[in-house]
């Protein structure tokens, strides 16, 4: 259940950072003017799509992932564990060479993109624990 709500919130931040950045929102609510600086910045298009795009979708499928999870036949599976590890790995890798172009290349801070590094690591954390504990209990979650 925690993973699906802080995956709500960086399904906020991102999904208002691609508002943004597709021209639905004027300007952005940032205070120092780093955010428009890492929106504009040549390292903001990935693959073709806004990085906070790709946010938007990685926080559905973990959201979706954590849901389904908590629901029907996959209560008991490990699949979801192990789909949210991976998922929020790669997260946490991303998440890590943005902040590194922020720090280096591009020269400013967006608090949004600290917000959202802050919450994949968090849901890596919890993802992994979750991990481990299935791990350690063959039998699955007892369900009551």
């Amino acid at each position: 259940m925690v993973i699906a709500i802080l995956s709500l919130c960086g399904i906020f931040v991102a999904a208002y950072l691609t508002l943004y950045k597709l021209g639905y929102i004027g300007t952005i609510a940032c205070g120092t003017g780093g955010c428009e600086t890492v929106q504009t910045s040549r390292w903001s298009i990935f693959l073709g799509q806004p990085v906070a795009l790709w946010g938007v979708g990685f926080y559905v499928a973990m959201f979706a992932t954590a849901t389904a999870g908590s629901i029907g036949t996959l209560v008991e599976s490990r699949a979801p564990s192990v789909a949210m590890v991976v998922m929020s790995g790669w997260g946490v890798l991303f998440s890590g060479w943005l902040t590194y172009l922020e720090l280096g290349p591009i020269n400013a801070i967006c608090r949004y993109c600290v917000v959202s590094a802050v919450l994949v690591a968090v849901l890596f954390a919890i993802s992994l624990a979750d991990w481990r504990a299935m791990r350690k209990d063959p039998f699955g979650p007892t369900v009551t």
